[in-house]
C-alpha cells in the first residue's frame, strides 16, 4: 500500500540533500509533488529523475511574491494542496554568535523561518479545505545547541517553538504540523560546515561518532520518518519535534 497515494506535496529545497531523498520517497509512496528549488538546472534534473507529471518551481522561498506564485502554480497544476514540507535552509555561517554579520544573520533568519511564515500565509486556505499537513526540516541543534553555529542554531530553536504554537493555531482546522530533527545526515550542507571547521580531516569521524548508532546516514532515514509523519497513519500525531537522530540526543558516548 502507498501510504501518500494521491496526495498533493509542495516541498522546498527539495532538488538536494534531505530534500531530495524526501522528494524521491514522497513519490514512491504515491504522491504527486511541486517541487521547489533554487536554480533552474537542479529543478529540472529533478523532475526528469522523477517524472513528467510532477511540477517543478524555481522560487527564492525569502521573497513574499515568490512562494505566493509557487502556490498558485501548484495549485493550477494539480487542483489543490495536501502537505507543505519546509525543508529549504541554509546552515552558514559556522562561526560564534559575535563574529556574524548582519548579512549572514539576515539570510539565515529569510531563508529558514520567514520561508515558513510565507508558505503558511499563502498556503493555509488550500490546507484548511484539505485537513492538510505542516512538515518542517528542523534539527537536533535547536534543542541541544552546537559550538560555533549559533545563528543557525537559533532558526532551529525558532522552528521547534513554532511547531507547537502552529500545531494548537490549525489543530480546529484539521491540519497537522510537525517537525523532524536530524542529528547528522552526509548531505552536500553538511559536507560545506565541515570544510568550515578548523580541523576537517577529523570531522567525519566526529560525525560517525556522535550517533549511538554508530553511523552518520543518508537522507533516506529522514524521508521514512516524513513519509510516516505526512500519512495517515500519523494522523492523531501533531506539534511533535521527532529526533531522527541514531541517539545523538542521549548523552555522551565514549568508543573504546
Amino acid at each position: 500500500m502507498k501510504e501518500l497515494k494521491d496526495k498533493v506535496i509542495l516541498i522546498t529545497g527539495g532538488t538536494a540533500g534531505i530534500g531530495l531523498a524526501c522528494t524521491q520517497a514522497y513519490v514512491a509512496a504515491g504522491a504527486y509533488v511541486a517541487v521547489i528549488g533554487l536554480d533552474e538546472l537542479s529543478v529540472a534534473e529533478t523532475i526528469k529523475t522523477i517524472g513528467g507529471e510532477h511540477l517543478g518551481i524555481c522560487c527564492d522561498v525569502s521573497q513574499d511574491k515568490d512562494v505566493r506564485e509557487s502556490i498558485e502554480k501548484t495549485i493550477a497544476h494539480f487542483g489543490r494542496l495536501d502537505a507543505i514540507h519546509n525543508n529549504a535552509g541554509l546552515g552558514s555561517p559556522s562561526k560564534p554568535l559575535h563574529t556574524t554579520t548582519d548579512k549572514e544573520w539576515d539570510l539565515l533568519i529569510n531563508v529558514n523561518i520567514k520561508s515558513i511564515l510565507l508558505t503558511t500565509r499563502h498556503g493555509y486556505s488550500y490546507l484548511k479545505a484539505s485537513k492538510g499537513c505542516i512538515l518542517h526540516t528542523g534539527s537536533l541543534v535547536g534543542e541541544i545547541g552546537q559550538e560555533n553555529h549559533a545563528a543557525y542554531s537559533a532558526t532551529k530553536g525558532a522552528i521547534n517553538a513554532l511547531t507547537k504554537s502552529m500545531a494548537l493555531d490549525y489543530a480546529k482546522d484539521g491540519i497537522r504540523v510537525n517537525t523532524v530533527l536530524p542529528a547528522a545526515v552526509m548531505t552536500p550542507m553538511l559536507k560545506t560546515w565541515a570544510q568550515e571547521q578548523a580541523d576537517p580531516d577529523k570531522v567525519f569521524d566526529f560525525l560517525k561518532d556522535i550517533h549511538a548508532l554508530g553511523y552518520c546516514p543518508e537522507g533516506d532515514v529522514i524521508a521514512d520518518a516524513c513519509v510516516f509523519l505526512l500519512s495517515d497513519k500519523a494522523r492523531f500525531i501533531t506539534g511533535i519535534n521527532l529526533p531522527v537522530s541514531g541517539g545523538a540526543e542521549l548523552g555522551y558516548r565514549r568508543n573504546v
